[in-house]
């Protein structure tokens, strides 16, 4: 009898784990609930590790840009949060696609603003190797859902009137604290500081003319992350030493660079000596390549002995 029960116990368990009842993978989530607890996520500590963010959502064989699964996939793999490309349908849903048309990323073409978002969903994505795979284009507000208490969001606007931005966020986007919102001049960060009070901006702060113009613009340093553009410029540690004062992470996006190395054994190498320049946050279309590496917040570096790698050379 005993033998039985253990028996029906096996037999059970086989099939939760045959028909996909099995626990899903832990993921590394940060839920963020206030503007305060965004603030302190993006608050400079040299005691902090360095922060992996996916470029265009992360991506990686059968995982496409801009698709839940693939920031889901990451999240099972490594602390992150995610860089998004919100665009308008014809009919003005706001769905996530980083180019204007949809030629490279799904088994369709044209623009993005020539479909309706019914019309979209009949297309599938593509991974970077050029994979069909069966996801489809998601609006950002199912983006949005999903990564609410798991993850922060970093709106790369693709066209989208700021006014959009603005009206979204006082109504069905105020009850998402984890947005932050990447602007390309100071008008366009002060257009949003001077409607909104409940979020926060990435903005390029790379030489010192840029960080004086932030200083006088009366926006508060805890609702600034820099993006330092490309790499940590030994040449410009005293824009960085500036910003950390304040409390500001300085952010460097590899994607055009780092990101292009090859092979991969070339790659990872590219990515240590990104690390070793001492980034608080690195942006990568390859966050999944990260794990395994040393992600300890560096020292500052002896300026007078790194150069800045050429990765033209290695294209």
């Amino acid at each position: 009898m005993y033998d039985m029960k253990k028996l029906i116990i096996l037999l059970s368990c086989s099939v939760l784990l045959l028909f996909g009842c099995a626990p899903k993978e832990q993921m590394h989530t940060v839920d963020i609930k206030s503007l305060a607890d965004l603030q302190e996520y993006f608050h400079y500590s040299p005691d902090k590790d360095i922060i992996i963010s996916g470029h265009r959502g992360g991506m990686m064989e059968g995982y496409p840009e801009n698709c839940i699964a693939s920031c889901e996939k990451t999240l099972t793999l490594m602390p992150s949060f995610f860089e998004i490309d919100p665009r308008l349908t014809k009919d003005s849903v706001l769905v996530l696609m980083h180019d204007a048309t949809i030629d490279r990323v799904t088994d369709g073409s044209g623009k993005v603003s020539d479909y309706t978002y019914n019309e979209l969903m009949k297309f599938h994505l593509k991974d970077r190797e050029g994979n069909v795979t069966s996801y489809r284009i998601l609006s950002l507000d199912e983006m949005l859902k999903w990564g609410k208490g798991k993850t922060v969001f970093n709106f790369d606007n693709k066209k989208v009137p700021w006014e959009i931005y603005s009206r979204h966020l006082k109504t069905d986007w105020a009850e998402y604290p984890n947005i932050i919102l990447s602007v390309r001049s100071l008008n366009e960060a002060m257009y949003y500081y001077e409607r909104n009070d409940n979020v926060m901006f990435c903005v390029e702060i790379s030489d010192m003319d840029m960080y004086n113009a932030y200083k006088d613009s009366g926006i508060p340093w805890n609702r600034i992350m820099a993006y330092v553009k490309f790499t940590m410029d030994p040449k410009k540690w005293d824009v960085y030493d500036s910003l950390h004062a304040h409390g500001v992470m300085c952010m460097s996006s590899i994607h055009p660079t780092a990101d292009k190395v090859k092979p991969d054994s070339m790659r990872l190498e590219a990515y240590k000596r990104e690390l070793d320049l001492a980034p608080d946050i690195i942006e990568t279309d390859y966050p999944s390549l990260f794990v395994g590496l040393d992600l300890r917040h560096r020292e500052k570096p002896d300026t007078s002995l790194v150069k800045i790698f050429d990765y033209g050379k290695t294209k």
